[in-house]
């Protein structure tokens, strides 16, 4: 639970610091958001437009036909009065008339002062008969506005609109709200008033160049008027009266009829892009003049007339390309609101963007944090694909515009973080780790630990689980330290002792629980697995019981532990001598202690009986005892062994043999010191089996049999265990003399040892 509220801190701090970023400084990273949608475009591709909406092309094959552009304005009458005989639905300029044709025969003869020599009918007027053909024809004309507070077009009035077009819902206090410019650029009068309407072309890029949306409208001299898009459309569709509708953030939408067209806070739609540069069907304006065109390839359509020529500089650019006839622009909006798969950006959507980026800090951060560093490639890998085909689904599926930059910040950020905060808490998760075992288990086990700790194993939390136990401690120890005279000897002496067991338990990866005075308890499997612990921990309780010998020639020559030595030698012992206990079975692990005091440690039966296992040693006068649960678990031919007795131990009812190691079967192989008894392996088998007769006989309430047996070998000379064969022999006496009524070999040990 501590590490989820790390993590989960780790998740505020990381989405907040997002969302700030998004809430305050939008403008900021607005190009980097733009980029990753633009992706999306060029990731989906082109799509098919509705066929209603075309482009007559001023191309290069037009300029080289018709001539360098602008063309005469008698060329252009001719090729609306083309459109329209073919049944062209509306007709829309992208190019204006903001000057009188210089070509016509009425402004040369005025240029040239010889008006009063040419007869009136010659002096044809080619922006009349232009005016004329506007006039009467479904034609919208183009003009733009300005915004850069131009002295020269501010204040001038704007071309009439033949609808009502109003704003509702705006407030005073409304902080965004339509494009406001500072003076318009209009078509010449003639032409200009002769239309039956009009619409502006602007089409301002983002910071970055790139054209993604376009202004609906605009509001100019206390009134709101259209784009040339959107007045074409108004128009076809006969709607006279057109609201831009505001919330409380800005514009939300324009309502053209029963049509509401989504827009940003500013009043611009955002251009759902059919594909790159031509994907609209083209068709060649000197064609058109000239009549090389089908008429079913313009009538009932939309027909936006503009240039893709190179030389004529109306060339945009736009998330699939960056040449790209600005005309198309247009063709795009009109086609979006025909078609009506509108993209915007909601209101709610500044709630789902923060939402998204705190369940994407969330999910690396938690992700990362609980898997480890390993796995980061691939989380992150998975969530930057599920989110991109999240939003790519939200896009052009249900035509909302979502943030991909701040989610995909707090992304990456989170990784970091997580990592960050990873590599903290594991060292200091290895350190306290270290300070925990560091005197207790080898590197070998430590590693382990420490690996299983980093892969989110609590490697301390208490369970259940399979341990095996021993413990050891030494004999005559009362009188050791009567002999030491100091405590600095004692613990001096007792060092030497336990620093050579300690080496060996480690080294056969076993985990030292606690120092008891003279006594030592350990465990294998716990709290890293240990594989063949059972046989792991006998083998290094008879190469603790080997290691005493050379021991015990090391401290008699040790000056500081001469009186312990002397005191040894008048007893007929050595200095050292010890017994081991070994036991398996399943015990409660783990930490356990106070809230402010606690360590890592072993209870349950297990534990109970392998220390009445060792407080038996110097009753069976055995130096290493097991219990029949681990005999049963090491591999028999590796070992000699010794029955020693079924027994009930103090405080268990269960019955239980007991075993003595007596040595490694095979000592020459195992151990290059002399074994732990002066005769030879083959006396030695010989003894164990025909003791193990006399057992036998003993069980099978044959006492008598048993008695000669265990009599018979107490007379052998170098016998190694004369304290059992008397114990057998006593019992044997005492059944002999009183039989029991119902034997089952079990003896209670009413004292611990």
């Amino acid at each position: 639970m501590k590490k989820f509220f790390i993590y989960f801190s780790l998740v505020l701090a990381v989405s907040a610091s997002t969302i700030s970023l998004y809430i305050f400084f939008p403008s900021k990273f607005e190009t980097f958001d733009n980029k990753l949608r633009d992706m999306l475009f060029i990731n989906r591709g082109p799509i098919k437009t509705t066929g209603n909406v075309i482009v007559i092309d001023i191309d290069e094959k037009s300029l080289a036909q018709i001539g360098q552009f602008p063309w005469s304005r008698d060329d252009l009458g001719t090729l609306v009065v083309n459109l329209t005989n073919a049944g062209v639905l509306a007709m829309g300029f992208d190019i204006m008339f903001p000057e009188a044709d210089n070509t016509s025969p009425k402004k040369i003869i005025n240029d040239l002062g010889i008006a009063d020599l040419v007869p009136d009918d010659k002096e044809i007027d080619f922006d009349e008969q232009f005016a004329s053909v506007v006039s009467q024809t479904p034609t919208i004309l183009g003009y733009t506005f300005d915004f850069n507070n131009n002295s020269q077009y501010k204040g001038l009035e704007a071309p009439n609109i033949p609808a009502i077009f109003f704003e509702k819902g705006k407030k005073q206090a409304t902080l965004n709200h339509l494009l406001t410019p500072t003076g318009v650029i209009k078509n010449i009068p003639i032409i200009q008033d002769n239309s039956y309407s009009s619409g502006f072309f602007n089409a301002t890029p983002d910071s970055d160049g790139v054209i993604r949306s376009v202004p609906l409208a605009a509001s100019y001299d206390m009134g709101v008027y259209p784009s040339l898009a959107l007045e074409l459309v108004r128009a076809i569709k006969g709607v006279n009266k057109v609201s831009v509708q505001y919330d409380e953030l800005g514009v939300r939408n324009i309502q053209l009829g029963d049509l509401l067209i989504p827009t940003d806070k500013y009043g611009r739609i955002a251009v759902n892009f059919r594909g790159p540069g031509f994907t609209f069907k083209y068709i060649s304006a000197s064609d058109i003049i000239r009549g090389n065109f089908k008429p079913d390839d313009v009538k009932d359509k939309i027909a936006l007339i503009g240039t893709s020529a190179t030389g004529l500089l109306d060339l945009r650019n736009i998330p699939f390309d960056t040449l790209y006839p600005g005309v198309e622009v247009h063709a795009n909006v009109i086609d979006n609101i025909l078609h009506e798969d509108f993209l915007s950006t909601p209101a709610e959507a500044i709630l789902y963007n923060m939402i998204f980026t705190f369940v994407m800090s969330f999910m690396v951060v938690m992700g990362v944090g609980y898997s480890g560093a390993v796995l980061l490639p691939f989380i992150i890998t998975a969530l930057a694909l599920g989110f991109v085909s999240f939003i790519n689904y939200m896009l052009f599926t249900n035509g909302m515009i979502l943030s991909l930059f701040y989610p995909f910040l707090a992304l990456i950020n989170g990784a970091l973080a997580a990592v960050i905060i990873n590599y903290f808490l594991e060292t200091r998760q290895k350190n306290f780790i270290k300070g925990k075992f560091a005197s207790k288990v080898s590197p070998q086990v430590m590693e382990d630990i420490i690996k299983n700790a980093a892969e989110g194993k609590d490697a301390f939390i208490a369970k259940e689980h399979e341990i095996t136990v021993t413990f050891s401690d030494v004999r005559n120890f009362t009188n050791i330290s009567e002999a030491a005279g100091s405590a600095q000897v004692l613990i001096q002496f007792l060092n030497e002792y336990m620093d050579e067991m300690t080496q060996i338990i480690m080294k056969y990866e076993g985990t030292v629980d606690k120092f008891i005075g003279d006594a030592i308890m350990s465990y294998w499997n716990a709290p890293a697995i240990v594989e063949n612990h059972v046989e792991k921990a006998v083998d290094a309780t008879l190469d603790q019981i080997h290691a005493v010998a050379p021991l015990n020639i090391k401290v008699k020559k040790d000056e500081r532990f001469k009186a312990i030595c002397d005191m040894a030698a008048k007893n007929g012992v050595e200095p050292l001598e010890i017994g081991i206990g070994i036991n398996t079975g399943i015990a409660t692990i783990g930490e356990m202690g106070s809230s402010g005091r606690s360590d890592y440690t072993a209870i349950g039966d297990p534990i109970n009986l392998g220390a009445r296992l060792e407080a038996l040693c110097k009753y069976y006068n055995s130096m290493c005892n097991i219990s029949n649960y681990v005999k049963e678990r090491i591999p028999n031919e590796k070992y000699i062994f010794r029955f020693l007795d079924l027994v009930t131990v103090k405080g268990q009812s269960v019955p239980v043999e007991i075993w003595q190691i007596v040595d490694y079967a095979e000592l020459a192989s195992v151990w290059e010191d002399k074994p732990l008894y002066d005769v030879s392996k083959e006396e030695l088998l010989k003894e164990i089996d025909y003791y193990h007769e006399g057992v036998e006989a003993y069980k099978s309430a044959k006492f008598e049999d048993a008695l000669k047996i265990f009599q018979d070998i107490q007379t052998w000379p170098n016998k190694t265990n004369k304290n059992v064969y008397q114990m057998y022999i006593d019992r044997c006496e005492h059944y002999r003399e009183e039989p029991p009524s119902d034997f089952n070999g079990v003896f209670v040990h009413k004292t611990k040892g």
